[in-house]
């Protein structure tokens, strides 16, 4: 402090001013770095500079530019304003600071005896510079506090009073992004955590800054920044030796009570490779099914019922695409990389409404970035799969690629089998991903992300089977202002499937179908205040499908060549909420969106007699529409409504409601979705679907967060649910119209979870009680089922109990299990027979009257972490499990046939009756 005051002392007597020289100057600059001018001005004046060398020597940029009759502070302010240099003129000396100025006076508060004063916000925390030494080498001390950053340099006259800090967390060890890590600034009401790529933003007032970075799994962090300017601060934290769960699970726990959204599940995906599942495979899919309210029809079924919806209401995206199957193999594998995913979230409540197009759920998959500072990446290897993803930078902590890729080879294992049929079956699948991500600049992010899946399968048939799955989508999200961000999106989706008949006899055939759907959409997030965050944004997506099309493959067929006509339809959109905090205690979530369709030609639009059913005799007429002609037009709004309430800082209830409308439906006649099961657009004849769900909910952490607990209820009201006639032909039909029913159905249910994933026992259990029923009423009895009464549908299970948990004996070796209890699900009974017209017939009770037997499932499996050195060339994890422990023979369907006595016998069908072991071989690099 001495010295300090001494040179002040010096200062003023010496008598310096802070003056502005009137003379004028005038200099040429040619390829001159800043060093070189400053040597060029001393030359050619009487000026003389005193600075550090090394802020002058970093900046590299070439100075070209002639300056005329100008004075020493104009020459300097141009010079400088594109570094982080400030100056100032003592009797023709120049004085360079590097981001702060020297102040003539002392601020308020500078003498530990003299208080702050809080008006002064100019120089209030600021410590001005104060220079003790000049010499003729051109360099000063400074008496200053060290590790302070600076982040761009001190003007009096600056017009803002905020600035934005922007960065990314790492861990220094293995520069690894950190989710999820706490940010605040000390003594002041700022405070944010970084998303999933470990990205944070800041918005902090002019002047010192205290920034305190903290996670239960790492070490604190602290850094002193002076701000100036907007600008970047990245910083890298070391882990603990202590727990790494607790930090993640605390933090969901607070998103849980806090966040307005009901019904609302998010997967874990690091520790899904703690769930025993067939044959070892992680499955995003398959651990979601795991909590209440999100069901199949049974083992191996593809598709999701997510309360009490059908198959085809669940609209299911990755990075933006829609997935159409996201299922391989009939549903026994995921079509989810596990290993390239980075976030999956499903909505099963609360709607936002800025999605749109399903009924009842959203699946909302994102995948990860490659690592944008060196070669990384993760694997498996099992009994019938392997998978590699990796990532790398193509312009270090700016851009990087992401490549995922998986495959079986279950064709070498059929052909290793005894059975004759079976050597010479095929089963197989692959799929890959590729994504691009750029960093632009502070506010523009581009990302590009490809997607396709493939698979084909023929068992003892001479029928081979092949489906795929290709998206694409590119999305830009660029930042108009610390409250004003936006995101552009476009994607492109295509399902198709293709069937190759093959037989001894000449009606071999190639039968095919594909949709196509392209999508643009513009988002918008405004932060208005601290009560009101407002979304909006609107969105179009044209859909082309070819319903079918059947070509003979040998010359000498009898088949007759069949294409069905196309169809398309344009589906758009726009959306408005506001999250409206009206107090600590209550948050509201209001939103709007309004949905419009329009089937479009070229087609041929059968009209039929009014109140009379759907079928070839009741046509009145054919309409012909030409390209890109509206042949009928849908639509209407769709409020979203969500609220919280806090009892406590742990306790909330929750309420929603959200009507949703759907314009394309999924043509089967299964009891579970098949690969060749096709879709529907609506168009005159076929309604668009609509419903409404009413929740409730009660969300409460308990123990320091260390349990969380939740109990939803909800119910639900459908308008014209596709539903068959009885023997209804769906594949190939060109009034496909005439084989649908439209009716109404409710949904209702009750969800109870409770998880803890803190300690050495950890995992969660899921209860749900829910019914989902169809009514199929009409003025005619073609057009009844069951009288036109409420009926179970195919997919209702009232009863549905899951229980996921892991122990954990050291941070090596854990134990993991997977128990499932299931309702059977309904099924149609043969009572009896009748005779008519001298023949015998079968009599069956009302549809879905009886029940299969209840499912039951446990599943076991034993997790070997590798060591946990830094420094070693991979990371692995065994995982050994056994699937269906007890080898229940649990009926996957029931079949009834009648024999040569005329006696109908059922026969039932099970997946896998016997216990299933496996192990997989997981590793990280």
């Amino acid at each position: 402090m001495k010295k300090i005051l001494l040179a002040f002392v010096i200062i003023l007597s010496c008598n310096f001013s802070f003056s502005q020289n009137n003379e004028k100057l005038s200099v040429t600059f040619n390829n001159k770095t800043l060093s070189e001018a400053i040597k060029t001005i001393e030359a050619s004046t009487s000026y003389k500079f005193y600075f550090d060398p090394v802020w002058v020597d970093a900046n590299k940029t070439l100075i070209s530019e002639s300056y005329s009759n100008v004075t020493i502070d104009e020459l300097l302010d141009k010079l400088l304003s594109k570094t982080d240099l400030n100056f100032i003129v003592l009797n023709r000396k120049v004085i360079l600071t590097l981001n702060q100025t020297i102040h003539d006076d002392l601020p308020a508060g500078f003498f530990a005896d003299t208080p702050a004063d809080p008006a002064n916000k100019e120089n209030n925390g600021i410590n001005p510079v104060f220079y003790k030494q000049y010499d003729s080498l051109n360099t000063y001390s400074v008496t200053k506090k060290s590790a302070v950053i600076f982040i761009g340099k001190e003007n009096s006259n600056a017009p803002k009073k905020n600035y934005t800090i922007t960065g990314t967390i790492r861990n220094e060890e293995t520069g690894k992004a950190e989710p999820n890590i706490y940010i605040r600034v000390k003594n002041k009401n700022i405070n944010t955590s970084t998303d999933l790529d470990g990205n944070y933003t800041l918005v902090l007032p002019r002047g010192t800054n205290v920034i305190e970075i903290k996670s239960l799994n790492h070490k604190d962090v602290t850094k002193t920044v002076v701000v100036y300017d907007d600008g970047n601060l990245d910083v890298n934290i070391n882990e603990k030796s202590n727990q790494l769960d607790e930090v993640v699970i605390k933090k969901k726990g607070q998103k849980t009570t806090e966040t307005v959204i009901s019904g609302l599940v998010s997967i874990d995906i690091e520790g899904i490779k703690n769930v025993p599942l067939i044959l070892g495979e992680r499955d995003i899919l398959k651990v979601a099914t795991t909590f209440p309210g999100i069901k199949t029809t049974g083992e191996g079924s593809a598709g999701f019922n997510v309360r009490g919806g059908k198959e085809d209401q669940n609209l299911i995206l990755l990075d933006n695409a829609v997935l159409y199957n996201p299922q391989h193999f009939l549903g026994f594998f995921s079509a989810i990389n596990p290993y390239t995913a980075k976030k999956a979230d499903i909505y099963k409540g609360s709607i936002p409404a800025s999605y749109g197009g399903r009924l009842s759920s959203v699946f909302d998959i994102g995948t990860k970035n490659g690592n944008p500072e060196k070669f990384s990446g993760e694997g498996a290897i099992g009994p019938i799969t392997s998978n590699l993803s990796f990532g790398l930078p193509i312009q270090k902590n700016k851009s990087s690629i992401l490549f995922g890729a998986r495959a079986t080879y279950s064709d070498w294992i059929l052909k290793t089998l005894d059975d004759e049929n079976l050597k010479n079956s095929e089963a197989g699948f692959y799929d890959g991903i590729l994504k691009y991500n750029n960093a632009l600049n502070a506010n523009n992010n581009l990302e590009a992300t490809v997607y396709y899946s493939n698979d084909r399968f023929r068992i003892s048939s001479d029928s081979l089977y092949k489906y795929s799955n290709r998206l694409a989508s590119l999305k830009w999200d660029h930042t108009f202002s610390d409250r004003h961000k936006s995101a552009f999106i476009f994607t492109n989706s295509e399902y198709k499937f293709n069937i190759d008949y093959h037989s001894a006899d000449v009606n071999s055939f190639d039968f095919g179908y594909k949709i196509n759907e392209s999508q643009l959409q513009l988002k918008f997030n405004y932060e208005l205040n601290k009560k009101h965050n407002i979304s909006y944004g609107i969105s179009s997506k044209l859909y082309n499908i070819s319903p079918g099309y059947q070509h003979p493959t040998n010359p000498n067929a009898t088949l007759v060549p069949t294409d069905i006509d196309k169809e398309k339809g344009l589906e758009s959109a726009a959306y408005l909420s506001d999250s409206y905090k009206l107090s600590e205690k209550l948050l509201i979530d209001l939103g709007v969106r309004y949905s419009t369709y329009s089937a479009l030609g070229e087609a041929d639009v059968n009209v039929y007699e009014k109140g009379l059913p759907l079928n070839d005799a009741t046509v009145i007429r054919t309409d012909h529409y030409g390209k890109n002609e509206v042949i009928k037009t849908y639509g209407g709004f769709e409020p979203r409504l969500a609220a919280r309430y806090f009892f406590s800082e742990d306790f909330s209830i929750k309420a929603g409601y959200d009507m949703t409308r759907q314009y394309i439906h999924l043509l089967s006649s299964n009891v579970t979705q098949s690969p060749t099961d096709t879709w529907k657009l609506s168009d005159a004849n076929v309604r668009p679907q609509s419903a409404q769900q009413f929740s409730l909910g009660l969300y409460k952490n308990l123990d320091d967060e260390t349990y969380e607990l939740s109990l939803e209820g909800y119910y639900k009201k459908s308008k014209n649910i596709l539903d068959y006639k009885v023997g209804a032909q769906l594949l190939l039909n060109e009034n496909v119209e005439t084989e649908l029913l439209q009716g109404d159905g409710k949904a209702y249910g009750i969800e109870f979870l409770i998880k803890k994933q803190i300690g050495r026992l950890n995992g969660w259990l899921g209860y749900s009680y829910s019914r989902s029923l169809i009514k199929l009423d009409g003025n005619f009895n073609e057009e009844k089922v069951n009288n036109g009464q409420y009926f179970a549908a195919n997919f209702d299970k009232p009863h549905d109990l899951s229980a996921v948990l892991n122990y954990k004996f050291t941070k090596r070796y854990s134990l993991s299990t997977n128990f499932l209890y299931q309702t059977g699900r309904p099924i149609t009974f043969p009572i009896g027979t009748y005779n008519y017209g001298g023949a015998e017939y079968t009599l069956y009770s009302d549809r879905n009257k009886f029940r299969i037997p209840d499912y039951i499932r446990l599943d076991i499996g034993i997790n070997i972490e590798g060591n946990h050195k830094i420094k070693k060339l991979a990371h692995s994890f065994w995982n050994i499990s056994v699937y269906n422990v007890l080898g229940r023979n649990n009926p996957y369907s029931i079949f009834f046939v009648t024999d040569q006595s005329g006696k109908v016998k059922g026969y039932k069908t099970s997946i896998f009756s016997i216990p299933v072991p496996s192990i997989t071989y997981n590793f990280k690099f």
